[in-house]
């Protein structure tokens, strides 16, 4: 694994790292540029997959950081973990989910 610091870590590897997994690497910015209509929280938009990813990542974050986990190395694991969990929420294996 390569290690990385808070110099040397760019928003292009959580980008290389996400088209690998075959996700489109987004951030709020782009987000809000290019649904201008949108207003309020970014998250209100959200589904419910992504909000419990995001959740996830908030307290892995905090792990990390009472780990002294550098920010760099926090940034590319946190890619990673949240690219994983995504494909397992949005995965559902064919199983028939009930609507409430």
């Amino acid at each position: 694994m390569a290690y990385f610091n808070e110099d040397n870590v760019t928003e292009q590897m959580c980008i290389e790292i996400a088209k690998q997994a075959g996700y489109q690497y987004c951030g709020a910015d782009e987000l809000r540029e290019a649904n201008p209509d949108l207003k309020g929280n970014i998250r209100d938009y959200a589904t419910i997959n992504e909000l419990i990813c995001l959740s996830n990542m908030e307290n892995i974050n905090a792990v990390l950081i009472n780990d002294g986990m550098p920010q760099g190395e926090r940034l590319v694991k946190l890619n990673q973990i949240a690219i994983q969990q995504m494909q397992v929420l949005e995965d559902n294996g064919g199983r028939i989910l009930l609507k409430l």
